[in-house]
């Protein structure tokens, strides 16, 4: 199989409201909606740096096209189309078979197509750029937090940070609790849905990928705010929080990342609307804090003291 036929048999097949011209030219050539704005995200996964390499390629194929998503979520922008870019060791059929229809599954489910990229001789390194459009001058920015806004996180977290620290040997969870926390590893849930309802609630998001101190971190650091959050009201799963210490638990929910949950903030006049709105999308949401003046985060721990972390995420460089 050449690189061409690849292209032509696995990739050179979608068509879509607003794609004037797919695969198969030089570039792609989209149309916008009239009153919406573009959203562009991009990311690069590397073997043994993002994924092992020993993962399967449908589980590989959902999660680098499920971590774009997110970012799509995170600005309360719906995801139109995908470009995706790949260094692979040999074009092998089966293998590329099985990554294409998970991929293509995904992409589906949430109304994507995929209009391009490049592919060359490499060992499994990808890169995708999504694109989103959302309506003008309304997206869900780090940068418009207000002072005394509540902080919400979506579902549950620390899961995915766990499974990864059970396959490197730092901690070890039973059998059954290692297989919920794998599957969010390997299997995050975008929360577009979300993201799109609080278009009208909340003030600031990020979707928690290098974990909930460091991300949290951002949208303060963007919207020159501290804020207070406890740990005895993270959204950690029972599961989790009996099979480990609580020192662990608590690192993995705050600083393990890999969860692609939302953080978000709004006022508190909010609430009941935004409670409403996370039910009616099927997730659900916790409060954790507040915003404040003070310029830095602090993390109060169960008996009111300030926690004070190592790390607050996962830094390439770092």
């Amino acid at each position: 199989m050449t690189e061409f036929d690849f292209i032509r048999q696995f990739l050179q097949k979608q068509q879509a409201e607003g794609l004037v011209l797919g695969i198969g030219d030089d570039a792609a050539i989209i149309r916008p909606s009239i009153g919406f704005d573009l959203c562009f995200s991009s990311d690069m996964l590397i073997k043994d740096k993002h994924f092992f390499s020993d993962v399967s390629p449908e589980d590989l194929a959902w999660k680098m096209l499920a971590v774009n998503i997110s970012d799509m979520a995170a600005m309360g922008a719906v995801p139109k189309w995908v470009l995706l870019s790949a260094g692979l060791p040999d074009l092998d059929e089966e293998w590329l078979t099985r990554f294409c229809e998970s991929f293509f599954s995904l992409a589906q489910r949430f109304g994507i197509t995929l209009i391009g990229g490049d592919t060359t001789k490499g060992d499994l390194v990808f890169n995708i750029t999504i694109v989103g459009e959302l309506p003008q001058e309304q997206a869900l920015r780090r940068d418009a937090a207000q002072e005394g806004d509540d902080i919400w996180v979506s579902g549950q977290i620390g899961m995915a940070a766990a499974a990864l620290n059970h396959r490197l040997k730092n901690c070890t969870l039973p059998p059954e609790v290692f297989g919920l926390c794998e599957d969010k590893l390997l299997r995050p849930e975008p929360r577009v849905d979300l993201g799109l309802a609080l278009l009208p609630l909340a003030h600031a998001a990020q979707d928690i990928s290098d974990g909930l101190a460091q991300d949290l971190g951002h949208i303060l650091t963007a919207s020159s705010l501290g804020a207070e959050i406890s740990t005895d009201v993270l959204p950690v799963p029972d599961e989790l929080r009996t099979s480990v210490s609580e020192e662990q638990w608590t690192a993995f929910a705050l600083s393990g990342g890999d969860d692609y949950e939302l953080v978000f903030t709004a006022s508190a006049d909010r609430r009941s609307e935004i409670l409403a709105a996370a039910a009616q999308c099927g997730v659900a949401v916790t409060r954790i804090g507040k915003t404040n003046n003070s310029g830095r985060l602090k993390i109060k721990d169960k008996k009111g003291g300030e926690l004070l972390l190592t790390s607050r995420g996962f830094d390439h460089f770092g």
